[in-house]
């Protein structure tokens, strides 16, 4: 039983967690190196939310938006 156990470790410990390890050891060279991957995600969620808030911005200027508050079932 403790040689599964071991295999679950051995699996996250040496093989899944190698990219954060990489990462760890980057940070101590450069600080930018080892976040961007951190930057990437925020440009995408920037990026997202920018279009987001376009697309709102559409549909309240034709005035397709249902806004009324029974607009869903649940709030009747």
């Amino acid at each position: 039983m403790t040689a599964f156990f071991e295999g679950i470790q051995y699996l996250f410990v040496n093989i899944l967690f190698a990219p954060l390890d990489f990462l760890r050891h980057l940070e101590r060279s450069t600080w930018f190196g080892a976040n961007t991957i951190n930057w990437i995600f925020m440009i995408i969620c920037a990026s997202a939310i920018i279009y987001w808030i376009k697309q709102l911005r559409i549909f309240d200027d034709a005035g397709t938006e249902n806004q009324d508050t029974t607009a869903h079932s649940f709030l009747k």
